[in-house]
């Protein structure tokens, strides 16, 4: 048998090439190593907690706290009002949505620097480290939001403040906008770090400073003035409308909802087609 022959007789289950397409899923990658993403979530919600005393409780004590927290500093100390809901209730609203976006966008944004020894020695889609994130980011979204359901739950029934309405079903819409937002910027971000190294320093400062331009812990009503300028935020829309439709306060604007959907196709396509530039070689820079 010639060697031309042997060649053409083997059969590979992966070709490993660079990828020409400016931008690409590599849903097909994606797919054959599904067991690695599970394998990635699981990692990201057991280790976390594993050897801590009250382990994934943590996941409900954090927002109760920070709720706690921005109800003695904003309500009692600042005297800013939250549109005559129950405070504990506003502030669970907005700290149990912040929580996925801050903390999916922040893993995000390290993708590159803190995986660069795996990346390194052996191949899979590099897109899976990001995408584990967003999924298991929304797992403790999904226990935060149960303990948010049962306060809102209380004041419906008992208090009978809050009311709910139909805007409640876009619920998927606007976690799906805020997991593609954060994992669009979040790409273009740790594409960024592989070359400008100081940008990790910069990263939690910048997130938590964003947090007081998106109306987490106080209505936007209360910046009727500007309220033009805070709907430039592609995240106002998505609170504004998550309150409407759980608190019954707040706005829901198909306009502006439509603007964040925009921002958020054109980031995430950006963000993709950078990954996938700098994927090909920041082995050379981390």
């Amino acid at each position: 048998m010639t060697e031309r022959s042997a060649a053409e007789e083997q059969k590979w289950d992966l070709i490993i090439g660079e990828q020409g397409k400016f931008f690409s899923l590599n849903l097909r990658d994606i797919w054959r190593f599904r067991d690695l993403l599970v394998m990635f979530v699981k990692r990201d919600i057991v280790t976390v907690y594993k050897q801590t005393i009250l382990g994934p409780i943590w996941f409900v004590i954090q927002p109760i706290f920070t709720s706690l927290t921005y109800m003695i500093i904003f309500t009692r100390m600042a005297k800013i009002g939250t549109d005559e809901i129950s405070p504990i209730l506003f502030y669970l609203a907005g700290v149990t949505m912040w929580n996925y976006f801050s903390e999916t966008l922040n893993v995000t944004s390290k993708t590159f620097i803190e995986n660069a020894s795996i990346f390194g020695k052996v191949y899979f889609p590099r897109v899976i480290i990001p995408l584990s994130k967003i999924i298991s980011g929304l797992i403790k979204y999904l226990i935060q939001f149960a303990l948010f359901l049962i306060v809102l739950a209380y004041n419906f029934i008992v208090k009978g403040n809050v009311h709910p309405n139909a805007a409640v079903l876009l619920l998927p819409v606007l976690l799906l906008l805020m997991a593609f937002m954060s994992f669009g910027i979040g790409l273009i971000i740790t594409s960024m770090t592989t070359k400008y190294r100081d940008l990790t320093f910069l990263i939690t400062f910048g997130i938590s400073l964003f947090m007081y331009l998106t109306p987490v812990i106080y209505p936007a009503s209360k910046f009727a003035n500007y309220r033009y300028i805070l709907n430039l935020n592609p995240l106002t829309s998505i609170f504004e409308t998550f309150k409407y439709g759980f608190l019954g306060k707040g706005e829901f604007n198909i306009m502006w909802l439509g603007y964040t959907a925009l921002f958020t196709l054109v980031v995430t396509v950006y963000g993709m087609a950078v990954f996938n530039k700098i994927e090909k070689k920041f082995i050379d820079t981390v």
